[in-house]
């Protein structure tokens, strides 16, 4: 079904009553409470200096890998194409230098390796996570120096980044090691002895309608969770922004739930709504917690990393551009990535369900009171009151006067908050209504 109106595309027919009765919407940051487009604003050496080297080195990295490049690699290889008008040393990089091998990325290391070679050097360059960097660097490239990474050097280091965090930026460290012989078999136990050489720092901006639609959810009855992988600072920066009711509460770290329990999770799910460096799995626990717990709970996903939590969200929903398995995962497709659409979606669901519940109601109150006055009449009468036959017509010709009632308006009232199915309501209904009917048949 293409509510498109609404830039809703279901998937599965019952994910409509679904999304008009979630009570809890969990979302990544990046593209949905912020703009879809990051900008690299600052390449940086190790005392937080621009350092157009370092963007030369993430550069073949971000160009040469394989696959599809996110965000964080366009936005690498756009200053770069940049810069490369004014300064000779980052032109012709990608005929200067050959791809020799490469180490994906996965979600356990938290970084992605591209050896490439120039002349008869070999050079493995690994961008990711800055701690992930640290924890694989043993020297930093200090001016034309290279030095043994210190305490103090390291500390230095993370209160730089702290600093940037605080201003929202998203960071990533850039290390590189090389080889003499370039016909080496690399593997991931390479990514190590490297030398840190900078890091780069990511504008991620809010969205401008974000704010408005965090407060449509919450007045929806919808509560917002943000699950995702980035640094803890710049996930609780931006979620304030947006206007999240989060008071002064920390996010919880991917780390701190490796050592939780299904019950402490149990908990700390309801109390907490900011959950950072999480692993795909550790998502996935998340979510599984809220449905322990009686939540009916939407994912917002778009990447492979989210397909776990899109599968046992209640729905899943992700965009038409998302990856391939993020959108066989989901049960609803949108046509843009906007917590606007989904309000517009949770609304359109409800208003959907409320008038499924009109139809359901008057079909089975009239038909049990047609069954039920047939029954009655049977007993007075010596012959049928109506025939199977009759009865079909009827129902045919009542069937007919309720084709408007998906058009139908919806009581605003009944918009407000989620609804659950109940087919408790049903059945008293039927029984209340389906006997007034009979006492008029009789």
């Amino acid at each position: 079904m293409h509510l498109g109106i609404k830039k809703v595309i279901i998937k599965k027919l019952n994910a409509i009553q679904d999304l008009g009765a979630i009570d809890i919407l969990c979302t990544d940051k990046t593209g949905t409470l912020t703009q879809d487009e990051i900008i690299l604003e600052y390449p940086l050496d190790i005392h937080a200096n621009l350092d157009l080297g370092v963007l030369k080195i993430a550069y073949l990295n971000s160009y040469f890998q394989t696959g599809l490049k996110n965000l964080l690699d366009r936005a690498i290889i756009t200053r770069t194409e940049k810069e490369a008008v004014e300064h000779e040393g980052l032109q012709n990089l990608a005929t200067r230098y050959q791809k020799i091998d490469e180490l994906p990325f996965d979600f356990e290391r938290r970084r992605m390796s591209v050896i490439v070679k120039e002349n008869d050097e070999a050079v493995l360059v690994t961008k990711g996570a800055l701690e992930e960097m640290l924890s694989i660097s043993t020297h930093v490239k200090d001016g034309d120096e290279i030095h043994p990474i210190t305490e103090e050097i390291r500390e230095s280091i993370l209160e730089a980044v702290s600093g940037l965090h605080e201003q929202g930026l998203r960071v990533l460290g850039v290390s590189q090691k090389k080889y003499q012989d370039i016909h080496h078999a690399f593997t991931v136990e390479d990514e190590s002895n490297m030398i840190l050489m900078g890091y780069l720092a990511f504008l991620d901006p809010p969205k401008p309608d974000a704010k408005e639609a965090i407060r449509g959810l919450y007045d929806a009855g919808v509560h917002v969770k943000v699950i995702s992988g980035d640094a803890p600072v710049v996930v609780e920066h931006v979620c304030k922004l947006v206007g999240m009711k989060v008071g002064d509460q920390s996010a919880v770290t991917g780390s701190d739930l490796e050592n939780m329990s299904d019950a402490e999770l149990s908990s700390v799910v309801e109390k907490n709504d900011i959950f950072a460096r999480l692993s795909p799995m550790q998502k996935k626990r998340v979510v599984d917690a809220l449905r322990n717990n009686g939540h009916v709970v939407g994912y917002m996903g778009d990447g492979v990393n989210d397909a776990p939590s899109l599968h046992d969200a209640d729905v899943g929903i992700s965009v038409d551009n998302g990856t391939d398995v993020a959108k066989a995962s989901a049960d609803i497709i949108l046509l843009e990535k906007s917590l606007t659409v989904i309000l517009n979606g949770i609304y359109e669901g409800r208003r959907i369900y409320g008038n499924i519940l009109k139809y359901m109601k008057m079909a089975l109150s009239s038909n049990f009171g047609n069954v039920f006055s047939v029954l009655i009449a049977s007993i007075f009468l010596p012959f049928l009151p109506m025939l199977p036959l009759q009865i079909l017509i009827q129902n045919l010709i009542y069937d007919f006067t309720q084709i408007a009632i998906p058009w139908d308006n919806v009581d605003e009232e009944f918009l407000q908050k989620p609804h659950k199915w109940n087919s408790a309501s049903l059945v008293s209904f039927m029984n209340v209504m389906g006997g007034v009917s009979s006492v008029f048949d009789v």
